[in-house]
C-alpha cells in the first residue's frame, strides 16, 4: 500500500477539468518545469566556510549588464538565445516560459554569487499570473523527501506558496508515480511518466511548474468543407481556395527537397477604383458599343435587357461595388519585405488570454545564418509590423492578393540546457564548491548537477498541440451570354512558407513567449491524407 503523503496547505490551485471526450482535435499546450535536486550530489560543507565564500568575498564593484537580462515579459534576447546557442539545421522546439519559471523559483532559494548570476539574467522579469480554467492550467509544487523535511527553510516554502501558489508536498520518494500523476493531472494528461524512479529516489526535493492550455484557432487555417472564392464582376480577376474534403495540398519545401503537407490561405483587397481610373463616360462608350453589337448577334437569349442605357446603369453600379471589397479565407496576419516573410494567427481567447503563433522565414539567406544575427529588436519589429486583413493595410490603386501555403509540422527536441545556461552566465549554481542555496536549505548546501529541457509541438490545421519539460537536477455575368471584362492591376504577395523558418507561440497581450523553435522538415505530404 502506497505511503500516505503529508500536504502542507498552501495557496489553492484550481483543478483543471478534463477535456470533453467529444471535442475534436483540440489545441493543447502543456509546459512542465521540474527542478530536481538529487541527494547523490549533496555536498556537506561547513557553515562558516559557506558564509565566508559568499559574504566576505563580495565586492562593491559594479557588475556589467548581461545581454540576456530581461526587462519585462515581452520577447527579449533571452527568448531567442537558445536558437543561437543550438543553431543546428534541424527541427527544434523549446519553451522560454518554462525555463523562466524554473529559474525564478530556483532563484528564490539562492544567495550570494549564485543569486547574482541568476538575477543578472532574470532582471525585472515577473512571472505573469494566468486564470486557471478548463482551458488553461498553471500549477506549481515542491515535493520534499520525508527525511529531508527539517532541512528546508519554512521561509522558502512560504515564499513559493505566496508568490507562485505552490503546493508543498512531503513524500517518501520511493517512486516517481506520485509526481508523474501530479504532472499528468495538471497538463490534461498530456505529459506522462516524466520522471524515472531512479531520478526520484536519488533526489532530496523536486520543484515542479506545470502549465497547459486547451485551445483552438479562431478559424481553421483552411476550411474543411467550404470553398473560398473571389470573382469581381466585369473585372479579370478571381481567386479560389478549395475545401479540404479531398485532402491537404502539397507544398514543395526547401528547394523541392520534399513535398510537405500544408494548408492554403488567401485574402484579397480591391483598392482599384476602375470607374475613376478609366472614366465612366469611356466605360459607357466601350461597353455600350459591345453590348449593342451583341444584341444583334445570334448569342442573345431571353430574357435580356434591350434598353442599352438601363443596362449600362446596372453595369456601372456593379463595377463600382467591387471597389473596397475585402475578403479572406481565414483570419491571419502577414508581413513581407525583401528579406523576410511572416505569417501569424491567433488562437481563441480564453479567460482573457490570447496566444498567437508567429512564423518568420528569411528569403535571401539560410535560416541558420539568419538566426546568427537575429536580435529581439528585429523580431519585435516584424511582429509590430504584422498586418491583418483590413482595407487600410493595403495599397491604393491595385487589387492586392495575399496567398500561400502553410506547412504542417510535428517535432520533439531535447535542449542542452545546462551548457546553454552556463553560456548565459548562470554558472556557480552548477558547481559543487560554489553553489549557494542557503535561502532554501539550512545547514547543508546543494548544487545543480544536471539541467534537461524536453519539448514537443504539433502544428495542424486545427491548432497547436505542444508540451515541454525542464529539469534542473542536483544530481458572375449580368446579361445572358454577354460579359465585358476589364484588365485590372493585381499585386500578389506570396507568403508560402516553403523554406526553413523559425516560429514563436506568444501571449499576444504581454508578449510572453511560450514556445520557440525552427522548422527544417515539416510533415511529409501523403496523397488523400485527410
Amino acid at each position: 500500500m502506497e505511503e500516505e503523503k503529508n500536504i502542507i496547505p498552501t495557496t489553492p490551485t484550481t483543478e483543471i477539468a478534463k477535456s470533453p471526450k467529444g471535442k475534436k482535435k483540440k489545441i493543447i499546450i502543456a509546459i512542465v518545469v521540474v527542478l530536481l535536486i538529487v541527494a547523490g550530489v549533496v555536498c556537506y560543507l561547513y557553515k562558516d566556510k559557506i558564509f565566508k565564500t559568499n559574504d566576505k568575498t563580495a565586492t562593491a564593484e559594479k557588475r556589467p549588464v548581461s545581454k540576456y537580462r530581461m526587462s519585462g515579459n515581452g520577447l527579449e534576447y533571452f527568448d531567442i538565445s537558445f536558437l543561437q546557442l543550438e543553431n543546428e539545421q534541424k527541427n527544434k522546439v523549446y519553451s522560454p516560459l518554462s525555463i523562466k519559471y524554473a529559474l525564478a523559483m530556483l532563484n528564490e532559494g539562492t544567495a550570494g554569487e549564485s543569486k547574482k548570476q541568476i538575477t543578472d539574467v532574470i532582471g525585472d522579469y515577473k512571472s505573469k499570473k494566468y486564470t486557471n480554467s478548463k482551458n488553461l492550467s498553471l500549477a506549481n509544487a515542491m515535493y520534499i523527501k520525508d527525511s529531508f523535511k527539517s532541512e528546508v527553510k519554512e521561509s522558502y516554502t512560504k515564499n513559493l506558496s505566496s508568490k507562485y501558489g505552490a503546493e508543498v508536498i512531503y513524500d517518501p520518494f520511493s517512486s516517481a508515480k506520485p509526481m508523474n500523476d501530479w504532472v499528468s493531472n495538471k497538463t490534461f494528461k498530456l505529459v506522462n511518466n516524466l520522471l524515472t524512479d531512479e531520478t526520484v529516489t536519488d533526489s532530496q526535493f523536486i520543484l515542479i511548474n506545470a502549465l497547459a492550455i486547451d485551445m483552438e484557432w479562431n478559424k481553421k487555417i483552411q476550411s474543411e468543407h467550404d470553398d473560398y472564392g473571389v470573382n469581381y464582376e466585369h473585372e479579370k480577376y478571381s481567386a479560389f481556395v478549395s475545401a479540404l474534403d479531398s485532402g491537404y495540398p502539397s507544398l514543395e519545401f526547401n528547394n523541392k527537397k520534399m513535398a510537405a503537407k500544408s494548408a492554403e490561405i488567401s485574402a484579397t483587397a480591391n483598392k482599384y477604383d476602375i470607374v475613376k481610373e478609366i472614366g465612366e463616360d469611356k466605360i459607357r462608350k466601350e461597353v455600350g458599343e459591345a453590348y449593342k453589337k451583341w444584341l444583334k448577334s445570334d448569342e442573345v437569349c431571353e430574357p435580356v435587357e434591350k434598353n442599352v442605357d438601363k443596362f449600362l446603369d446596372g453595369y456601372i453600379k456593379e463595377i463600382n461595388s467591387n471597389y473596397k471589397k475585402i475578403s479572406s479565407s481565414t483570419d491571419f496576419y502577414f508581413y513581407d519585405d525583401e528579406n523576410v516573410k511572416s505569417f501569424a494567427k491567433d488562437l481563441k481567447t480564453y479567460d482573457g488570454t490570447t496566444l498567437q503563433y508567429v512564423g518568420i522565414m528569411p528569403k535571401q539567406i539560410a535560416l541558420d545564418e539568419y538566426i546568427k544575427n537575429l536580435d529581439a529588436k528585429q523580431a519585435n519589429e516584424i511582429i509590430t509590423n504584422l498586418k491583418d486583413i483590413k482595407l487600410e493595410n493595403f495599397k491604393d490603386g491595385v487589387i492586392t492578393e495575399v496567398s500561400g501555403f502553410i506547412p504542417m509540422f510535428k517535432m520533439e527536441y531535447d535542449l542542452n540546457l545546462l551548457n546553454d545556461l552556463q553560456t548565459l552566465g548562470i554558472k556557480d549554481v552548477f558547481e559543487e564548491d560554489k553553489a549557494d542555496l542557503s535561502n532554501m536549505i539550512k545547514g547543508k548546501n546543494l548544487f545543480i548537477a544536471e539541467a534537461v529541457h524536453k519539448a514537443n509541438i504539433e502544428f495542424s490545421n486545427d491548432g497547436i498541440k505542444a508540451g515541454a519539460a525542464t529539469a534542473l537536477a542536483g544530481k458572375g455575368a449580368t446579361g445572358c451570354g454577354f460579359e465585358y471584362e476589364y484588365d485590372v492591376p493585381v499585386e500578389k504577395i506570396n507568403i508560402s512558407f516553403d523554406k526553413p523558418y523559425l516560429y514563436f507561440v506568444r501571449d499576444k497581450d504581454s508578449g510572453e513567449v511560450w514556445f520557440a523553435g525552427t522548422v527544417y522538415e515539416p510533415i511529409k505530404y501523403v496523397e488523400q491524407s485527410y
